[in-house]
């Protein structure tokens, strides 16, 4: 099985170039007009991947009614890696939005951003390594 996770975006070149500059992702698939990559979609991980669908092809896909109001985080996700000072240093200069500096929580230390979708993004290596 595969996986995709799909988000709303206002802008598929500065999603891309964010993503590219802040997770150091590349897009892949066929250029579409604009010679973006048409879905826009990134490989995460083993059959893992990221879909990112402007705002109006997303109320298309998932209709009308959106699960969370726009501006409001629908979900969290997660990126695990041994230096979180690093990445998230990485994110806020590609323009990410500091929601919570790297600190040391009671399960691990962490950082969370905000894309410029805001869409959330925590970083962090668990007192546990998983890697």
């Amino acid at each position: 099985m595969t996986y995709t996770i799909a988000l709303p975006i206002a802008d598929r070149r500065a999603a891309r170039d964010f993503y590219t500059a802040a997770l150091g992702l590349e897009p892949f698939g066929p250029p579409g007009g604009d010679g973006i990559p048409e879905p826009l979609q990134f490989a995460l991980a083993g059959g893992v991947s990221l879909m990112l669908i402007p705002t109006g092809g997303f109320g298309w896909v998932v209709g009308e009614g959106r699960p969370a109001e726009p501006g409001r985080s629908e979900c969290l996700l997660s990126i695990v890696t041994a230096d979180v000072d690093a990445a998230v240093e990485r994110a806020h200069a590609a323009g990410a939005l500091i929601v919570a500096e790297p600190a040391q929580q009671s399960w691990g230390y962490a950082a969370t951003f905000e894309d410029p979708d805001r869409h959330l993004w925590m970083i962090l290596r668990p007192d546990e390594p998983r890697f």
